[in-house]
């Protein structure tokens, strides 16, 4: 290779460099866009139980999506629709009562849905998310106590760009037109999300929500 040859190499990687630095201050504090993973979401929810106890259940399956910049979570946007047959207590009789018109009506009512209207920061990497939640047919004000637990490529294939929220709050089952059976069953229900999200620029055919690879201690990533 003759010295002009070296010579141009270098301002092409030069420009390469420029270029590629140009994009990264351009897409600077953009938000991204994920979708969530509804294999690794759920909702869990406890409500009190004739007071012995509190019941739990979770609801697996939720789909949405998420635009989200780590330096700005006020422009953050949020919609989840919750499917609620996809409920379980643990036990098909339990199920199904909570299914029944006395309480979901699932029939009816057969979705869940949460639309984010705000997102503000604290310190670190809580905050607080507040939206409009519609559940059994009413919609209600809701906020409540959000975490961000990582933004970061999976470590196994095929390599997807993930964040990974935690969340809690508390709803009045009566808020939501359920008032049966108030001596056995709480009005109070805590509800906990863990949530995982994918990176919408990352999916193709083998990387779609939800698609886990088999996750074997042979499959262990080399530091």
């Amino acid at each position: 290779m003759t010295r002009r040859d070296r010579q141009r190499l270098c301002l092409a990687a030069l420009a390469a460099l420029a270029v590629s630095a140009a994009c990264a201050v351009a897409n600077a504090g953009e938000p991204v866009r994920y979708a969530i993973d509804p294999v690794h979401t759920r909702v869990v929810f406890e409500i009190d139980h004739a007071g012995f106890s509190k019941a739990i259940g979770t609801v697996s399956g939720s789909e949405g999506s998420l635009q989200f910049d780590v330096d700005d979570w006020s422009s953050a946007k949020l919609e989840v629709t919750v499917p609620m047959q996809r409920l379980d207590m643990g036990d098909s009789g339990w199920t199904a009562s909570v299914f029944a018109p006395r309480f979901l009506d699932v029939k009816r009512y057969p979705q869940a849905r949460f639309v984010s209207t705000r997102v503000e920061r604290r310190e670190g990497n809580r905050g607080t998310l507040c939206g409009e939640l519609t559940l059994h047919g009413t919609t209600r004000p809701l906020c409540m106590e959000l975490v961000l637990n990582k933004i970061a490529r999976y470590q196994l294939p095929p390599f997807r760009r993930t964040a990974g929220f935690s969340a809690r709050t508390s709803i009045k089952r009566s808020d939501f037109g359920m008032k049966s059976w108030r001596s056995l069953v709480g009005d109070e229900v805590e509800l906990r999300i863990e949530a995982e999200l994918v990176r919408r620029d990352d999916h193709d055919a083998s990387a779609k929500p939800g698609h886990v690879p088999a996750e074997t201690p042979d499959d262990e990533p080399a530091n």
